[in-house]
């Protein structure tokens, strides 16, 4: 069991949210479908939002619940509709300007996150990165320190961070809570759990 974070954990760690995705495979806005009676962003950014990150970015699309009002600074993705690896590096180069020793990346179609679950990775985070395991799989959320950052920021194409986190150690998480929306379907089950 991970010893619990505690809010120095948190001290220079910044928030990096992904929010700018094309929803492609869900045919429709999808950071703006209902679940639980509010847009589903609106569940990581609004837990993420509540844990003592030194600061809070997200790179948002067009279509996203005005993240702004839970204290992120929000960086539009440029070009609209580019790649998950220019999100991220967008992500990155705003954590960097602000001088953060890591940056945890958090999408924000994964709604069932707990809390816990980031406060063990923080808990476990020993400055060069750590990320989630789920279902043999290894993902986001994930913690990168500083000298990964220059590598994330000049990110291109399609394949994110995934690359830069082979090797890295892991917190588990039940593969229901790692549920990643992307078409209908998923959002149904999200609907299910979520109850």
């Amino acid at each position: 069991m991970s010893p619990p974070a505690t809010e120095a954990g948190f001290a220079g760690l910044a928030l990096v949210l992904l929010a700018g995705g094309q929803s492609a495979r869900f045919g429709a806005p999808k950071l703006l479908a209902p679940l639980g009676g509010k847009p589903l962003a609106l569940h990581a950014a609004g837990m993420l939002a509540a844990l003592p990150f030194a600061a809070r970015f997200a790179v948002i699309g067009p279509d996203v619940p005005d993240l702004a009002a839970l204290g992120y600074q929000t960086v539009p993705l440029t070009p609209s509709g580019a790649p998950q690896a220019r999100s991220l590096a967008l992500g990155m180069a705003a954590a960097q300007v602000s001088g953060a020793r890591a940056a945890l990346v958090a999408l924000a179609d994964m709604p069932l996150i707990p809390a816990s679950h980031i406060a063990a990775l923080v808990a476990r985070f020993d400055g060069d990165r750590i990320a989630t395991a789920a279902d043999g799989i290894t993902m986001p959320p994930a913690i990168f320190g500083f000298a990964h950052f220059a590598a994330l920021t000049a990110l291109d194409g399609d394949r994110g961070g995934a690359v830069r986190l082979k090797g890295a150690p892991t917190v588990a998480l039940e593969p229901e809570l790692a549920l990643d929306v992307d078409r209908p379907e998923d959002l149904a089950r999200a609907a299910m759990l979520f109850r």
